[in-house]
């Protein structure tokens, strides 16, 4: 064990805030703490920052962090029930979630490694797609200000479980940050639910069931819930939740993508309307039409209407507005058939292999319906066709607009007795398509609203809905309203006149059907609606397998005092040793000020081994230190699965005497023949059979390291070999080396200069820096 006599002073600091969270890099040399403001700063050993994640809100304060083991992804929970997923490496938000209540906390789960045998499911296609599909393509036009928290990739790494405690009771699994992978309400197994508290929800080292450490009433329980279904399924799972995360991400580029759609036609609108539309909507309803009618029939109109042609417009502005016009639907008709297609076919392709998974009943029974899965692959396909139906109106509306302001060229130039060049000559088509879409422009409709008109009575006026330049075709599509010019339907292929003869096959569901009368947007929420209903059976076949198997009380509790007098701390551990009998999932809680109880769940023996300590000196102590009698615990860490770390404090400090704190490193191992073994049931009561030892009659096994100053938070990494403690008031950060491992190879640590790329600060600050305090 590394003792703290061999803690090594590497620097100290006084923060400009108040620090309320720290957690330790599993892997690399990075610390991450929460700021009083909500704030999440993540810096290096040598204090350089690398980044700053700024509050997503006022009064938002971090409940939790907590790294992905091996990677730098960073879990954080606030008080607001947000939790985001942010990347120290790349400096960006992955993605976010939103609960309805406070967060209690947050974690990662230890790396899924699930075993191989013959009956184990094996898929081999979690990229498979990237053979199949071409990737999609980046949107490079899209406003950065217009990116939020579930706009980003989703996390990449080791697979593991995210973990979601809310202060109500609830517990949310997230597989891959993504799946919804079960949920349980624990005032649902507490006996008093109006005095209850949670204080952490671990998952056991088998991912089969989780351990719930809370208040009852006034008992201080765990909770041991067995799961079937994550026992049974977890290979399915992992592949599940895959396509839950690449559908997520499909997702957001849907989004995105029709958000830069919507830009690129506004773009369009604002063109058109700086004067055709204006001066269009001066006209009374039907005008318009007329006046471009007789325009391109006779080859004259209204002098008013010809002075707004050569006089208002000329023929360098109108051509102006063509170029922008007709870059707008460029861009436009790229988004749509590049971007929105491609997604539109991921989702159609992910989909259908959740489809195909679903056919696999032996081990996605539990998992996913078919029948509704078949219902989101036909709306994957519905939304498709929608596609290719705008694909279809804008092509048409590009080749109108591109002869529209060609004809207007040559009008203006006649009208102004300009020379005309000898290319702009009109065909009979193309005559014939100008007729129709001046004929389009503004129809003749039982349903078209009346023109703009003033009420008698009131003297206000009517705001009506006209049509401007056949822009409704397309516009129609980004409204979240149904159509009001539906495409024109004909049996143009052998298909479609199968399909209109034959109403059996017309409504099978293996035929996926063309919705005529929604918009884009309608498509859209009906595609992610009905893909959201594939993913609620795993929830509720995981959330229906929480079955209570163990209930252990550890001791009794107060009633409910003031925040600042709580005692109860813990932490947790899970063993990932081959030797069954060591294989123990661990958990420390103080269950007073001066005394701690550690359990080791063994699953596969059914047992529980509990160790309780305290600080307080035993009859047979021999004399010690004054201090020592006066200490009661404030935080509480394992550092590694044979050591515990403990941060204690002075209580009745001599007066005109600075209290100080005690940093207490207790050997495990040292305490097994103190131990006392338990058989786990249906209740365990451990106040009657255990029996509570002072730590300072075990001296081989604990040392005592004095500290400067009154120290309240406490964070260690026994693979970093490194211990961090926070003190006046939250303010001072003092780091210590635990273990000297200059000799020995570090192939864990990230290279400086990967991170000196993502840093905020200098290279020359930070070396100045480090060496001030050292």
């Amino acid at each position: 064990m590394a003792q703290a006599s061999s803690m090594k002073l590497l620097g100290s600091r006084n923060m400009s805030c108040i620090v309320e969270r720290m957690e330790w890099n599993n892997k690399m040399d990075l610390i991450a703490y929460g700021t009083e403001k909500g704030e999440v700063i993540i810096q290096r050993l040598n204090w350089q920052k690398i980044v700053t994640f700024p509050t997503p809100g006022e009064d938002v304060r971090v409940r939790s962090l907590s790294w992905q083991m091996d990677e730098t992804l960073l879990a954080v929970g606030y008080s607001n029930g947000k939790v985001a997923l942010l990347d120290a490496e790349s400096e960006t938000i992955i993605s976010g979630l939103i609960y309805e209540d406070d967060i209690k906390k947050v974690y990662f789960s230890k790396a899924i490694t699930c075993k191989d045998n013959l009956w184990s499911y094996k898929c081999h296609s979690r990229d498979r797609h990237k053979r199949f599909l071409p990737k999609l393509q980046p949107l490079t036009n899209i406003d950065p200000c217009l990116k939020t928290l579930d706009q980003k990739s989703f996390p990449k790494g080791s697979p593991c479980f995210l973990v979601v405690i809310m202060r109500s009771g609830k517990v949310h699994l997230l597989l891959l940050g993504a799946l919804q992978a079960g949920s349980i309400d624990l005032t649902q197994h507490v006996m008093h639910p109006e005095q209850f508290d949670v204080y952490d929800v671990r998952l056991n080292g088998d991912f089969n069931a989780i351990y719930a450490l809370l208040r009852d009433g006034e008992q201080l329980k765990v909770l041991h819930f067995h799961n079937q279904v994550l026992q049974d399924s977890m290979e399915p799972m992992l592949e599940l939740a895959t396509y839950c995360a690449h559908i997520l991400e499909t997702k957001n580029y849907i989004n995105d993508t029709l958000q830069c759609i919507t830009e690129a036609w506004e773009t369009v609108q604002f063109e058109m309307d700086n004067k055709l539309t204006k001066y269009a909507n001066s006209q009374a309803y039907g005008m318009i039409s007329a006046h471009f009618m007789e325009l391109h029939v006779f080859g004259f109109a209204t002098l008013d209407f010809e002075e707004f042609l050569y006089d208002t417009l000329t023929e360098k502005g109108f051509k102006k507005i063509a170029n922008s016009v007709d870059l707008s639907l460029s861009n436009l008709q790229s988004l749509v058939f590049k971007q929105l297609n491609g997604a539109a076919v991921h989702m159609f392709y992910f989909m259908n292999t959740i489809l195909g998974f679903g056919r696999i009943a032996h081990y996605f029974e539990s998992l996913i319906v078919p029948e509704v899965a078949n219902d989101a692959m036909r709306a994957c396909g519905t939304f498709l066709m929608k596609v290719r139906e705008m694909q279809r109106q804008i092509d048409s509306l590009v080749n109108a607009m591109k002869l529209f302001h060609s004809w207007m060229v040559f009008t203006i130039l006649r009208l102004s007795h300009q020379e005309i060049p000898d290319d702009m000559v009109f065909t009979e088509e193309e005559n014939a398509r100008l007729i129709e879409f001046f004929h389009c422009m503004e129809p003749d409709s039982s349903d078209q609203e009346t023109p703009p008109a003033n009420d008698g009575e009131n003297g206000s006026t009517i705001k009506v809905t006209r049509s401007k330049f056949n822009l409704e075709r397309v516009g129609q599509y980004l409204e979240n309203v149904n159509l009001t010019q539906p495409e024109e339907t004909e049996c143009s292929t052998l298909w479609d006149q199968i399909l209109q003869e034959n109403e059996c096959l017309r409504n099978s569901r293996l035929v996926v059907p063309q919705d005529i009368d929604s918009s884009l947007i309608q498509q859209r929420e009906k595609m992610f609606n009905a893909i959201d209903e594939v993913f609620h059976k795993p929830t509720e076949s995981i959330s229906g397998s929480f079955k209570l198997s163990s209930c252990v009380i550890i001791g009794d509790l107060p009633e409910f005092a003031d925040e600042n007098d709580d005692f109860v701390h813990c932490t947790y551990y899970v063993n990932e040793s081959s030797d069954p009998d060591a294989k123990c999932d661990m958990l420390a809680v103080t269950v007073s000020w001066q005394e701690v109880v550690v359990l080791e769940f063994n699953p596969e023996r059914c047992t529980l081994r509990c160790t309780r300590i305290q600080l307080q000196p035993g009859p047979f102590t021999i004399q010690l230190h004054e201090d020592y009698y006066n200490l009661r615990f404030v935080d509480l860490q394992f550092y590694n699965e044979q050591s515990l770390s403990m941060l204690a404090q002075t209580t009745t400090p001599t007066p005109g005497v600075r209290p100080h704190s005690y940093f207490v490193q207790f050997s495990l191992s040292s305490s097994r023949n103190q131990s006392t073994f338990h058989r786990l049931g249906p209740l365990v009561k451990l106040m009657d059979t255990t029996l509570t030892h002072s730590i300072h009659n075990n001296p081989e096994g604990v040392s005592f390291k004095g500290l400067d100053g009154v120290c309240e938070m406490l964070a260690v990494s026994g693979s970093r070999k490194v211990a961090t403690v926070l003190s006046d008031r939250k303010r001072k950060m003092t780091i210590f080396e635990m273990e000297n491992n200059d000799d020995e190879d570090d192939d864990t640590e990230m290279s400086q200069a990967s991170f000196l790329e993502i840093s905020k600060e200098s290279v020359m600050a930070g070396d100045t820096e480090k060496s001030e305090s050292i």
